[in-house]
């Protein structure tokens, strides 16, 4: 049995230590290559197909960032059309604004002129009129006028001529002018009283006296003494001594005195008419010629010819009073206002 079925032969004893790990080594380092060859494979096919799926977001994304920057250009020049036709519009309303202003301001000042000028015509018509009528009520009526037409409007530039106001408006009302009306009623008093007047040289008539008959006792007087007594009381009736100063008022004829109380008259009627034509001097010339003819040709005892000299001396009283007020400062400053200074 043995014979047919020979021992197995022993394995061959195995070799040394350091022939096996020469051969066992760089197998294990093919291995390990190989494993990391497979892993780096497998790690760059990862980051390929990572690479790939970014580079096809990053391609999407730049389609749309190029889609968005398309619409984000076309949307800065719709935007710029747009800014631009805003600011064209701008422009324009900025234009119509200033031509508005200007406008406004070409009105506000054609206003103010207006009113300037209308104001200034408004007083030198009543300077006018009261200067032919001798009343200030119509330059109190006008200043009060303009005064509320200035402040109504309340313009700055117009202060000046508000403050002239005032003060014009103040002087009127204390002005002591002539009293017009009354100086014509004393002229037409006078005018009316020249034929009333008596003479220088005009006798005065006496009342015949009464002359009883003489009596001695019980005795009647004779025819004769009555007739005699009588021619007497005639004689002296008609012879009169008086003393005059001026010869020249009892040399005066009964036509020179109709001439005399004539020149008279228009004497007074001259001096009224220079009162209505505001002549002060040619006025005061005629009431002082008026007074020297009645002091000259007149009787000055006679109480109608002092009635005459006191109408006089009032008159030229009144004169001295005071002259019209004038409204120069209102109407400086109106110039200098429509001057636009």
């Amino acid at each position: 049995m043995n014979s047919e079925h020979p021992a197995p032969k022993q394995a061959p004893a195995p070799t040394s230590s350091p022939w096996r790990w020469s051969v066992a080594l760089p197998t294990l380092l093919a291995v390990l290559a190989l494993a990391g060859s497979a892993l780096l494979w497998e790690k760059l096919s990862r980051i390929q197909s990572q690479l790939a799926r970014q580079s096809a977001d990053a391609g999407q994304q730049s389609l749309e960032a190029k889609a968005w920057a398309k619409q984000a250009q076309d949307t800065v020049k719709d935007s710029a059309a747009r800014l631009g036709l805003l600011e064209s519009r701008l422009g324009e309303v900025a234009l119509q604004r200033a031509q508005l202003d200007e406008l406004m301001q070409s009105l506000s000042r054609s206003r103010d002129e207006n009113l300037v000028v209308d104001i200034e015509a408004a007083l030198r018509m009543a300077q006018q009129q009261s200067q032919l009528t001798g009343s200030i009520e119509p330059m109190l009526a006008a200043l009060k006028s303009a005064q509320q037409r200035v402040q109504r409007v309340g313009q700055p530039r117009l202060t000046s001529v508000q403050r002239a106001l005032e003060k014009d408006l103040e002087q009127v009302k204390s002005a002591q002018v002539t009293d017009v009306p009354g100086l014509l009623i004393r002229l037409d008093e006078l005018v009316a009283l020249i034929d009333e007047l008596p003479l220088a040289n005009q006798t005065v008539t006496t009342a015949a006296l009464q002359v009883s008959p003489v009596t001695v006792g019980n005795l009647t007087p004779s025819w004769w003494q009555v007739i005699l007594a009588r021619f007497g009381q005639e004689v002296r009736g008609l012879l009169r001594v008086s003393r005059i100063d001026t010869p020249e008022a009892a040399l005066l004829s009964p036509d020179q005195s109709f001439f005399l109380r004539e020149n008279l008259k228009l004497k007074l009627l001259n001096a009224r008419m220079g009162l209505l034509a505001r002549q002060s001097e040619s006025l005061q010339a005629d009431l002082t010629a008026s007074a020297a003819l009645l002091r000259k040709y007149f009787d000055i005892n006679a109480r109608k010819t002092q009635l005459a000299l006191q109408l006089i001396e009032q008159s030229q009283a009144q004169l001295r009073k005071g002259d019209m007020p004038h409204l120069n400062n209102t109407l400086s400053a109106l110039a200098t206002a429509a001057a636009g200074r």
